[in-house]
């Protein structure tokens, strides 16, 4: 019976092992590359006020448009995410809430690899309050 018991403690802490060094492996495969966006971009102001109205619209695009791959939250966990190459990004974090609207604004309107451009689908108003829902992730 002790035989059994050191045994499956063994077994299990090789597999709680294994479970870790995966994690954390797939933690750092999901990391965003970097995308430079240009100065007057980066710079540029966000014309559509925070407010009540252009949250509720940009939830309404952002579930339609972002959020089978960027899922419900934005935690980069939608249903199509896993199929992506690239990890699709945590906007509820630093790296995503220190950027300026300007470089959401850039990102979304002309997109890279896996992410689609919006330039042409989406008017520059339904960017911007897409921007300014996003921002509710913040932790």
């Amino acid at each position: 019976m002790g035989k059994n018991r050191s045994f499956s403690a063994i077994v299990l802490v090789f597999v709680m092992s294994f479970l870790l060094v995966s994690f954390n492996v797939n933690a750092q495969e999901r990391e965003v590359k970097p995308w430079p966006v240009p100065d007057e971009f980066k710079n540029m102001a966000n014309p559509v006020a925070k407010s009540e109205a252009s949250n509720k619209a940009g939830m309404v695009l952002y579930t339609k448009y972002c959020g089978s791959c960027h899922g419900k939250t934005g935690l980069g966990d939608g249903v199509k995410a896993r199929a992506l190459k690239d990890f699709a990004g945590d906007f509820s974090g630093g790296y995503y809430q220190n950027q300026t609207d300007g470089e959401h604004f850039y990102k979304t309107r002309f997109g890279r690899g896996e992410m689609p451009k919006y330039e042409g689908k989406l008017s520059d108003e339904d960017m911007w309050n897409i921007v300014n829902y996003m921002r509710t992730f913040k932790k």
